[in-house]
């Protein structure tokens, strides 16, 4: 991908908008998931199940809290490495026994909701997303690169509560196919 044709927009912020209304949207979506879980289900775990498409047979599925958290803790840990430089793994102060209540979780998605927020507001425009960013491999890949890694990461998390959802309680949120 040739990040300096493709970014470039004249000044503008395009793209920075684009990927802040995904960000956005799936955190509205994930408080939307904890609002449809019932307490009793938040942590619960589900049996294995065979999805088909593993090697491996059965495979366990996470607790719908616990997919919430994991992608809110790669969007963490990728916007307090970006705006801090904190790129601690936020799995300390996310336990089930900190976050203990849909309430509580709901509590910590808003925190890193304006964590993030605080992020996109300092992208000045959309060629900002070209400069390198140094993260704790060593790398230092295009600022766009690592947004649309946590982006996807965050997604695939967000599918697994749906789908812990749906299976632990029958709970369809609006828009879940399976």
């Amino acid at each position: 991908m040739d990040h300096k044709i493709n970014a470039r927009t004249s000044g503008g912020r395009e793209i920075v908008s684009s990927l802040d209304r995904e960000f956005a949207r799936l955190h509205v979506k994930s408080c939307a998931v904890i609002d449809k879980t019932p307490l009793d289900v938040l942590y619960a775990a589900a049996a294995p199940v065979e999805l088909g498409f593993s090697n491996s047979g059965l495979n366990s599925i996470a607790s719908v809290g616990e997919s919430v958290l994991r992608g809110a803790a790669a969007v963490e840990q990728t916007f307090g490495g970006i705006t801090a430089n904190l790129w601690d793994d936020p799995f300390e102060w996310t336990l089930p026994e900190y976050l203990s209540t849909p309430g509580k979780v709901k509590d910590h998605l808003d925190d890193v909701e304006s964590t993030r927020q605080r992020a996109f507001i300092s992208f000045a425009d959309d060629a900002c997303l070209l400069k390198r960013v140094a993260v704790p491999s060593g790398e230092t890949p295009p600022l766009i690169d690592l947004l649309l890694e946590t982006l996807l990461q965050a997604a695939h998390y967000h599918a697994q509560a749906l789908f812990a959802l749906k299976t632990l309680s029958g709970i369809s949120p609006p828009g879940f196919i399976i």
